[in-house]
């Protein structure tokens, strides 16, 4: 991991051990973190933001402020993109990231990060329908950005799906490309034919012949080139230099996970025993429900 987005982890880190705080508040404290950063620190971070560190526990409270600072993050490039937003603090049933653009139009988003471990992703994953409800009428575009390399690479109905509710599938990589370049909306560049993605596909008379469930990446990568003037080549470029990248980490967490497997080989079987015994959070759940039993 690069040394921008270390700290990065060992900041959000020190936020969600300080019991003084709610995760509200270091929700807060993220967004002022991010919105103070250098642009050049926010493409160190985004170009690993994707990729959840494996030391990380999975379902914990810095796991959720994570994903949090995923959405600020998302935030922090649209506007950098020349387009005011925010990252909503309560979820409920609004969207995480609302970006509002000097042409008239707004945008709803939705950042996502997974595990080099985790196994293949179905649609439930991406929650592509759940961001056109987020969209409504209210909001023009609605966009999901997540690793590249994540998205289904041949045909999956997570495309077939886009189309029907007309939301936009980036990735990371992506935004990296546009921030790596100094994109920026003014009074006569609009960013509106790459977030119009989906509309442009379905009207395209080969899309009508042709596999709905087909990967569309290919398309999309095209028309993002095409917006600001890029060849194509430099994209594939550019994404082989982040296919470095993530191979890198995918060293890093291979050392990580290691180095846990070694730990685990040295403890005693009691050790072993407490270990697994937390890991299921055996006592604490024993410890609430004997409170609750007893205040019956």
């Amino acid at each position: 991991m690069s040394g921008e987005f270390n700290r990065f982890i060992e900041y959000i880190t020190k936020l969600s051990n300080d019991k003084k705080i709610d995760f509200k508040q270091a929700t807060l404290e993220v967004k002022t973190h991010i919105d103070s950063i250098t642009k050049q620190n926010v493409i160190s971070i985004v170009k690993e933001i994707g990729i959840i560190p494996e030391a990380i526990e999975a379902s914990s409270s810095l796991e959720k402020l994570y994903s949090k600072a995923s959405d600020c993050l998302l935030a922090r490039c649209f506007s950098e993109f020349g387009m005011p937003s925010i990252a909503v603090n309560e979820r409920g049933n609004s969207a995480d990231i609302i970006a509002t653009s000097i042409h008239g139009y707004t945008l709803v988003a939705d950042a996502k990060t997974f595990r080099l471990s985790r196994t293949a992703k179905n649609q439930k994953d991406f929650k592509i329908s759940t961001l056109s409800n987020w969209r409504g009428s209210e909001h023009d575009f609605a966009l999901l950005v997540a690793p590249y390399f994540q998205y289904p690479s041949i045909s999956s109905q997570i495309y077939s799906s886009a189309l029907d509710y007309q939301v936009c599938l980036l990735s990371w990589e992506h935004i990296l490309f546009l921030l790596n370049n100094d994109v920026i909306e003014n009074e006569n560049f609009s960013l509106e034919n790459i977030w119009n993605a989906p509309q442009r596909i379905s009207r395209d008379k080969k899309t009508a012949y042709a596999d709905r469930m087909n990967c569309q990446f290919p398309i999309i990568d095209k028309m993002v080139c095409d917006r600001i003037t890029k060849d194509i080549s430099d994209f594939k470029a550019h994404l082989n230099n982040c296919k470095i990248d993530i191979c890198n980490r995918g060293k890093n967490e291979l050392e990580y996970l290691s180095s846990v497997k070694t730990e685990i080989e040295k403890l005693t079987r009691e050790e072993a025993i407490l270990e697994l015994l937390k890991s299921k959070k055996i006592l604490e759940r024993i410890t609430i429900i004997e409170k609750f039993v007893n205040s019956m």
